[in-house]
């Protein structure tokens, strides 16, 4: 299980030295024009691949939101794991997004599987059935068991895992990234119920989506 624990993910340094590099080529070259366009490239790649730290809540019995983005459903979903009816809270990300995602409670991985598929927009409902898409199921130590479906948009083509089966994660760990613009749903125990709505806006391994109850 990798942790990344400096503000930019591993993954975006190749990206992030390639358009400095040519960048500065293009400046030394006198060439204004690319040498401009470079420096906007640089610096949505730089927004695009940061990784933030966040504020955790520690209270028991919440489950955080596992994706920056805003919510576009909450409301009843076909488990991919468990085939179980439940409550699924979904999370579009655009490309301004933060697109590292974190574990929503505390527990072990103990399942995970890709499916291949589509690239439509991620923010359409049958993106969850036909994209490309990676779930992972962490399990608490009571036995509650929460799903999180990383789901490839229409730029993103590459979901990447940090998290292997047996792994135990903390509520916000960083558990895997999308590149480019997708979404993340995630399918809560019948004890826990939905704290955010359509249209909020959400922080990953902060915003509080969901609370146990009694």
């Amino acid at each position: 299980m990798r942790t990344p624990s400096i503000s930019l993910t591993p993954e975006g340094w190749p990206s992030i030295l390639l358009a400095g590099a040519a960048t500065l080529a293009f400046a030394l070259l006198g060439w204004a024009v690319a040498a401009l366009l470079g420096l906007v490239v640089l610096a949505l790649l730089v927004n695009f691949f940061r990784d933030p730290e966040r504020f955790v809540p520690h209270a028991p019995g919440l489950a955080v939101a596992p994706a920056d983005g805003r919510v576009i459903k909450v409301g009843p979903a076909t488990d991919p794991f468990t085939g179980e009816a439940r409550t699924v809270v979904c999370i579009f990300m655009n490309v301004f997004n933060v697109h590292v995602n974190r574990s929503p409670v505390a527990g072990i991985v103990t399942d995970r599987r890709y499916w291949p598929g589509k690239f439509i927009n991620a923010s359409f409902d049958k993106a969850s059935e036909h994209n490309e898409r990676l779930a992972v199921q962490v399990t608490e130590p009571d036995g509650r068991a929460f799903t999180m479906v990383q789901i490839a948009g229409l730029i993103a083509r590459r979901i990447i895992p940090w998290a292997e089966v047996g792994d135990a994660l903390s509520r916000g760990q960083r558990y895997g990234m999308i590149k480019f613009g997708s979404r993340v749903d995630v399918y809560v125990p019948s004890d826990y119920i939905p704290t955010v709505t359509v249209g909020a806006r959400t922080a990953a391994g902060q915003t509080v989506i969901a609370e146990r109850i009694g």
